[in-house]
């Protein structure tokens, strides 16, 4: 799946330091690794895949978002748990940002001291440097709002809350063309590159109609000499028979005539001969 859709917003707690076995349940989602516990505060599906396609056959719905079996947040918490991020360097509020890529999707997450990740999943053609400058937004909002519950909220429970935040942020993001200039300039040489490849492909089609033309010019050209040649041939051959017919009919008129004059002439001959 190699496009440009931004998927799903997410929020966690990281609560390092905390017990080293895995949870799922109680007070909520956790995956416990090197000492942090990944707790989901909130999560908002803006393109709606998975409530439409849990537990759907499609290859893509299921990869993306785990399957039946796991949502779109617990595999998110999996791969943060598995790759932590690192806490913002100094003078920072939010940081430490990663990106982590599988065949389907790619999961862009970052931190800050307190340990309050803000999450997205986007397609692998969306700028990973779009989905963080989102997800800067998102934290400094979520946090404006939420302050002091993050560190005592539960599973879950802000997810209601937070969605007006999510979903006016994901829809501003949702093009990154229209955020980002850098994606927009891209963009504009895509369209370029594609109408490049476009006209180079018509001449290259026009040049192939031409050279077919020519090719069929040269063969009209070739029969039209041969036609040339057998018409002179016929017209000799005509012009021979038409003087055998000659001859042979003049023969024949030639012939008639003696057979007619000669007997008369003798004829005529005898009776003078006989008057004498």
């Amino acid at each position: 799946m190699s496009d440009k859709k931004l998927r799903c917003a997410l929020a966690y707690r990281l609560d390092r330091g905390s017990s080293t076995t895995d949870e799922f349940g109680g007070e909520g989602l956790a995956m416990t690794m090197a000492g942090s516990k990944v707790i989901l505060l909130a999560k908002y599906d803006h393109a709606a895949q998975y409530e439409t396609h849990q537990g759907a056959t499609s290859g893509d719905s299921r990869a993306l978002y785990g399957g039946r079996d796991k949502n779109y947040a617990e595999v998110v918490a999996m791969v943060i748990s598995n790759d932590p991020p690192r806490p913002p360097s100094a003078g920072s509020d939010f940081g430490g940002f990663k990106v982590v890529q599988s065949d389907v999707h790619q999961v862009v997450y970052g931190t800050d001291a307190d340990g309050l990740c803000m999450a997205a999943i986007t397609g692998h053609k969306y700028p990973s440097r779009v989905a963080i400058q989102m997800l800067v937004e998102m934290h400094q909002q979520f946090h404006e709002k939420f302050g002091v519950q993050i560190r005592s909220a539960t599973k879950d429970s802000l997810s209601a809350k937070s969605k007006a935040i999510f979903s006016s942020l994901c829809t501003k993001y949702d093009d990154p063309t229209k955020v980002d200039k850098a994606s927009a300039l891209l963009e504009k040489v895509d369209e370029v590159k594609s109408q490049m490849q476009s006209n180079i492909a018509t001449m290259l089609a026009n040049q192939e109609k031409a050279e077919g033309i020519a090719e069929v010019s040269d063969q009209l050209n070739e029969q039209a000499q041969v036609f040339k040649k057998k018409s002179t041939d016929l017209k000799k051959q005509m012009r021979c028979k038409n003087i055998k017919m000659t001859i042979i009919v003049a023969s024949l008129v030639i012939g008639i005539l003696l057979i007619i004059l000669v007997p008369l002439i003798v004829k005529a001959k005898n009776a003078v001969a006989g008057g004498n």
